[in-house]
């Protein structure tokens, strides 16, 4: 089974939390039996989740030698200049080493179909944002931030919109749907 869900900013990528007191976590969402997150979504991140019951097909979305695309809505502080776009799309060094070049466009704005944040991203009249579509085929912890930060670009909104053929398609920030049974 593989479901698509809408995960919600400011919820736990997992169904169980320790803390104190305890943030919001997929069980808030999602009763469906013996299914498991395939990769991981930031606590502060929104967007696309994949889920199944099903380890070989965890593996093969997960798993960085199959290089399944996965693409994201990003806002970032500041105007950006071609000059960062290309260093995206060429790749960039990190602490723990390159990334992979990611295929980088800029938005006009943030698409029409998108929901409001809540809470809202913060505001300041004086500094402009920037939204751009980035796709990356590895998935390391909070890579597209880092990216976005080594080029001068600190993220506002990150929105996963794509994983492999699976869309968001639609689906509202806490709804989930099963993809395949």
């Amino acid at each position: 089974m593989l479901l698509a869900f809408n995960k919600p900013f400011g919820v736990l990528c997992q169904f169980t939390d320790r803390g104190d007191p305890p943030r919001r976590t997929l069980a808030d969402f999602i009763d469906v039996p013996n299914v498991y997150p395939a990769g991981r979504l930031d606590y502060d991140s929104e967007g696309l989740l994949l889920l199944t019951d099903d380890g070989a097909v965890a593996h093969r979305l997960t798993d960085p030698h199959h290089k399944v695309a996965k693409t994201y809505l990003v806002q970032v502080e500041g105007e950006l200049e071609e000059l960062q776009l290309q260093q995206l799309r060429q790749g960039i060094l990190l602490r723990d080493g390159p990334t992979a070049a990611a295929r980088a466009r800029r938005l006009p704005g943030a698409p029409a179909w998108l929901w409001p944040r809540d809470p809202p991203v913060r505001f300041r009249k004086s500094v402009p944002d920037t939204w751009l579509q980035l796709s990356i085929r590895e998935g390391r912890n909070r890579q597209i931030r880092r990216m976005t930060a080594a080029v001068g670009l600190p993220t506002l909104r990150l929105i996963r919109v794509r994983v492999g053929e699976v869309a968001l398609d639609g689906l509202t920030p806490g709804e989930f749907t099963i993809v395949d049974k």
